[in-house]
């Protein structure tokens, strides 16, 4: 007999800091805009240095920095809405996009290193040539950076929201004001660097209220342990790694769209084919080329394979203490209807917290929701700084007089933002409009760099024809009016609709790309030269470069790459897979799976010494 919530004005939440917890939350905010002002007047000094911190940081600040800002306060309310929405296999979504990730790490990081440009949107005039370069650098500029931008920063303090709405019963407005004001305050003043080195003490924070809140809600008598917990009959169905093949949509949406189309083909921040956004802005800041690739591999390794599993057995916890939208609702009835969503059951169970682990988990959720903002902050006003207001208004503008608009824009992106998040519901809703936006345009991300063919035209239609089938899709009145009846979700079926995009983008862009003019043989050979991509696809251009005595021949390094992808993607789904096994008590399997990491590790290492020979 399943287990029905009856509803109890008893059980309504109050939660209490104590002093300790306002002295641990105090100690950290105050931290944060130490560094922040210590390294002010070094950040400002140039736009190069504010942006970037002279091209001159370690591979390890850098992966800590890339962990720290992808873990931010909607990430464990999504973690939560996927958990008790699809179970634990519904975290495929997200999980795909570690193939992305290594290959950024094993093809694309040493490219990005090596075409020394300021932002990834600069790339397009490095890349390709004349007025439709000039206008997808600026106009993709403004695309991601602001529209792109203020979408996934709203999202972040939505969660912020719903987290001091349940934790603190404090209005939405006030939660954006205080938040939004510390956070922009230290992110205009810092720069970058005052970003990467905050977010080394942000992500030890972040850890330590992750694990500490999963150990001791677990163990709560409302939970009873994790073995009551693995046991519960609300819980025992959505355990499973792999969604349950026997059920075919669950199966094509949750694990072989993502597997088979989605991390190739979509864009989205943090991971984008191909490398870009703010983790090509750490590697275009990073040492050099090794630098870039130790960074991004260590991302990827903390960010699929160990950091989820403290928000999973939250969200399974949750799962026996609040059952359902109207357990929730009972509890917190000062949280807001439009406001109300699975994703409020993270910020529900931390209010079960005892004093100091209170105090640890708020100021982490602060560092989570610093992190990412701050990030974003500093990522989009590069963009409006270099790919705007210096090549469309100010060409001649000083180093000061850039690092100033640098500071103006990031306060008026925190602001669109925070206007923005007052209006959402809850965090997978916007994930999921972000992601259809993106689809189709992945695959020219990565053939980009490798197929001399592909043009500005070919991006430009990509990011029309993507955006323009999102549209349909996911706000019903427009397809309707176009298709009638109830528009394109009645033609397709749910899992369809993001293959559908991608087919059709596609269709689109390798269809103008041949029916548009190649780039001039000049701007390909200035690219090729620039960032030695080589192979088949660059085969005039390389030809061209030795014969001229600029260039050595050298072995594709291509195929290693990819190798060694797949070696990375059995070591990091292996120890996500084995993480998961160990906590469920399934050891035998857990055994087997740990057996295979280290043998990828081992089979890594070689393959990695190859790729080597092609950086130094």
């Amino acid at each position: 007999m399943s287990y029905h919530y009856q509803p109890n004005r008893k059980t309504k939440q109050k939660m209490n800091l104590s002093v300790l917890d306002y002295s641990i939350i105090a100690g950290f905010f105050s931290i944060v805009l130490i560094i922040g002002i210590v390294v002010s007047k070094k950040s400002g000094q140039s736009s190069a240095e504010y942006f970037l911190s002279g091209r001159s940081m370690p591979w390890w600040l850098l992966g800590f920095s890339m962990v720290a800002t992808t873990f931010s306060t909607d990430t464990p309310n999504l973690v939560t809405d996927i958990v008790r929405t699809n179970g634990v296999s519904g975290n495929w979504v997200w999980w795909a996009f570690l193939l992305t990730g290594l290959l950024t790490v094993f093809v694309y990081a040493k490219l990005w290193r090596r075409s020394n440009v300021a932002t990834d949107m600069e790339f397009y005039e490095l890349r390709y040539g004349g007025k439709p370069a000039h206008f997808l650098r600026w106009f993709r500029a403004f695309y991601l950076g602001v529209l792109f931008n203020v979408m996934a920063m709203s999202a972040v303090t939505l969660a912020a929201i719903k987290i001091g709405q349940v934790m603190l019963g404090l209005d939405p407005v006030f939660i954006v004001l205080v938040a939004g004001s510390i956070t922009v305050l230290f992110s205009a003043v810092g720069g970058f660097r005052g970003v990467i080195y905050t977010d080394f003490v942000l992500f030890f924070v972040a850890i330590a209220g992750a694990v500490g809140a999963a150990y001791y809600l677990v163990n709560i008598p409302e939970v009873g342990g994790l073995e009551a917990l693995l046991a519960h009959e609300n819980v025992s169905d959505k355990l499973s790694i792999l969604p349950d093949f026997s059920d075919t949509e669950a199966l094509i949406g949750i694990l072989i769209i993502p597997l088979a189309v989605q991390w190739w083909s979509a864009w989205y921040p943090g991971a984008e084919p191909g490398g870009g956004g703010y983790i090509a802005q750490r590697m275009l800041a990073a040492k050099n080329e090794n630098h870039a690739i130790g960074a991004t591999f260590f991302f990827n390794i903390m960010h699929y394979a160990l950091r989820p599993w403290p928000w999973i057995l939250v969200a399974l916890a949750s799962m026996v203490v609040y059952p359902d939208l109207l357990s929730i609702q009972t509890a917190f009835p000062n949280v807001a209807a439009d406001k109300l969503g699975n994703d409020l059951a993270y910020s529900a169970m931390l209010t079960k917290l005892p004093s100091g682990l209170l105090g640890l988990v708020m100021a982490s959720l602060g560092a989570a929701y610093m992190s990412t903002i701050s990030t974003h902050l500093n990522w989009g006003s590069s963009y409006i700084v270099n790919d705007v207001y210096k090549l469309e208004i100010q060409p001649n503008a000083t180093e000061k007089q850039l690092v100033m608009v640098g500071r103006v824009a990031t306060v008026l992106l925190m602001v669109a933002s925070g206007f923005l998040a007052l209006t959402l519901t809850n965090a997978l809703q916007l994930f999921d409009i972000i992601l259809m936006f993106g689809a189709g345009t992945g695959l020219i991300f990565i053939l980009r760099w490798f197929w001399w063919r592909i043009n500005a035209w070919s991006e430009i239609s990509a990011m029309i024809v993507s955006g323009v089938l999102s549209i349909l899709f996911n706000f019903g009145s427009i397809g309707t009016t176009f298709f009638g009846g109830d528009g394109l979700e009645g033609i397709f079926p749910s899992w369809a609709k993001f293959p559908v995009v991608v087919l059709l983008t596609s269709i689109v862009w390798i269809a103008v790309t041949f029916l548009t003019s190649p780039e001039k043989e000049e701007t390909l050979d200035r690219f090729y030269k620039q960032t030695q991509p080589g192979g088949p696809g660059w085969k005039t251009q390389q030809e061209k470069a030795i014969s001229e005595g600029q260039l050595k021949p050298q072995e594709w390094s291509v195929p290693s790459g990819i190798l060694a992808m797949i070696l990375g993607a059995i070591l990091v789904y292996g120890c996500m897979f084995a993480t998961g096994n160990w906590i469920y008590g399934n050891y035998t399997l857990a055994a087997g799976l740990t057996l295979a990491v280290i043998v990828a590790g081992v089979l890594l290492l070689k393959v990695w010494k190859t790729l080597k020979k092609s950086i130094l």
